[in-house]
């Protein structure tokens, strides 16, 4: 076999796992945990006492990040939950398309084309009044186990 026969597509997280485990007794409200394969933030945490048949239980409420839906889920508290690697990027907004599609500004100074407008309809509204107003907007993108989305917005004054 020659050298150039294997291309090796280079992703951003060279194979680091999605998520990562983590103790169901420490998670903590605020924290993240996954729900039915959904990255969820933590909005209520119950412990159940230890009963008749061993462990006791932690009693899970989160939402969605990407969605919003509410999620629940009982986990045995000495059990280990994934925890989702979340990252949070900011890039400055370059240009919306036709289709729904942003062109944001990375920081070695390459463009991201591949990110849809939200929709969560307040953001997506702020997103495109500033734009036609002609302001310098820097948006925060969520990631985590392989999705991407826009979850805030900054006005960083006018072009």
């Amino acid at each position: 076999m020659s050298d150039d026969e294997h291309h090796f597509e280079s992703k951003a997280d060279a194979g680091a796992s999605k998520t990562y485990p983590q103790q169901a007794g420490t998670i903590r409200k605020n924290g993240y945990i996954v729900i039915k394969n959904r990255p969820c933030k933590v909005v209520e945490v119950s412990t159940s006492k230890t009963g008749k048949h061993g462990h006791a239980k932690c009693h899970f409420v989160g939402i969605d990040i990407f969605n919003g839906k509410k999620l629940e889920d009982i986990v045995p508290s000495s059990h280990n939950c994934d925890v989702p690697h979340v990252n949070r990027t900011d890039y400055q907004l370059i240009d919306i398309s036709e289709d729904g599609f942003v062109s944001l500004l990375t920081e070695n100074g390459n463009t991201k084309d591949d990110l849809r407008l939200p929709t969560d309809e307040n953001l997506l509204t702020q997103i495109k009044d500033g734009f036609s107003e002609g302001k310098d907007l820097v948006v925060s993108v969520m990631c985590a186990m392989g999705e991407e989305q826009i979850c805030a917005l900054k006005d960083i004054g006018p072009k």
